[in-house]
């Protein structure tokens, strides 16, 4: 069986000429049959891609051809089906979405410490370490001590520091996400709001599960990625949980159990919260996915609110 290649990347680097860069990145990733989506903004590179060894290699050396992305941060994992639907390369303001103007990890960002040096970092009382995902992937997985901030999207988290963390007080702040993009973002608006010492995991979890033994983990549950295998375990193999396609929540082993579960129209965490609308939308599309099933065709794709990229 063919392995597929799940490669997570990342660049924040000036990229002036992004909007020209869209369609020669697009072919290569058609040319090499690869899947997934990139996203190009002034500021960088950021997205999640899969496809066979061989595209994977060729779009990496395709990237870092240019001298800008010749160290482009990359991560991967495996699997046995391919994870995306599609193949898309979109122009944005950020690669990833924070909404502060000025904060540049181009300019400024956090002290990197890497998976092997982590568990020494977290484990000292001081540190206070802050989880910087948003609350359904914390509710599945996340580090021993681990503050959860409870945000629905990244755009709450500079409001959230602001209410309840204090720089004169706060001397050593720890961050993690699961690729890393989301800390360079954080660790540079913590630095502007005062935080002296900021530390972010490089590479985030997904290169701690990568590098760091599982009889040392400190990690605890399974990690939420941005594709159809929707979570990866220590060992980075699929986990068991699935996705409710009506309010794009983790859904676990026991919540399939439950009688508010209908695959893909409602899950215990919103049957008595969607609108008759959504509700609508989410009956037919789970009808168009069955035919297609049924006939052997392309996966019909229905709007998805959560960016595949934000790791």
């Amino acid at each position: 069986m063919t392995q597929i290649v799940v490669a997570a990347l990342y660049k924040f680097v000036s990229l002036k000429d992004y909007v020209a860069l869209r369609e020669p990145l697009l072919k290569t990733l058609t040319d090499n049959g690869i899947k997934g989506t990139l996203l190009l903004a002034e500021e960088g590179i950021n997205g999640t891609v899969s496809g066979t060894r061989e595209g994977i290699d060729a779009l990496l050396a395709w990237l870092k051809a240019d001298p800008r992305l010749a160290d482009l941060d990359h991560k991967e994992s495996y699997c046995t089906e391919q994870p995306f639907y599609r193949t898309k390369v979109k122009l944005k303001k950020e690669i990833v979405t924070l909404g502060v103007p000025g904060v540049d990890p181009n300019q400024q960002v956090g002290t990197y410490v890497e998976p092997k040096d982590w568990n020494a970092l977290i484990s000292d009382p001081e540190v206070l370490l802050i989880d910087t995902r948003n609350d359904y992937e914390v509710a599945i997985g996340t580090f021993e001590g681990a503050v959860d901030p409870r945000t629905k999207s990244f755009r709450e988290f500079p409001d959230y520091i602001k209410a309840h963390y204090d720089p004169a007080k706060h001397k050593k702040v720890a961050m993690f996400c699961t690729g890393g993009i989301r800390c360079e973002k954080a660790s540079s608006y913590m630095l502007n709001e005062g935080f002296e010492e900021v530390f972010h995991l490089k590479g985030g979890i997904l290169k701690y599960m990568e590098e760091v033994p599982q009889e040392e983990t400190l990690w605890r549950g399974d990690c939420f990625v941005f594709d159809n295998r929707v979570t990866v375990r220590h060992d980075l193999s699929e986990g068991d949980y699935d996705q409710c396609h009506a309010c794009r929540n983790p859904i676990s082993v026991e919540d399939r159990q439950s009688p508010h579960y209908a695959p893909g129209i409602s899950c215990p965490h919103c049957w008595d919260s969607l609108s008759e609308k959504t509700r609508a939308s989410a009956r037919e599309r789970q009808k168009q996915i069955e035919l297609a099933k049924a006939r052997n065709l392309p996966h019909p794709i229905g709007r998805d609110p959560r960016q595949a990229t934000e790791m």
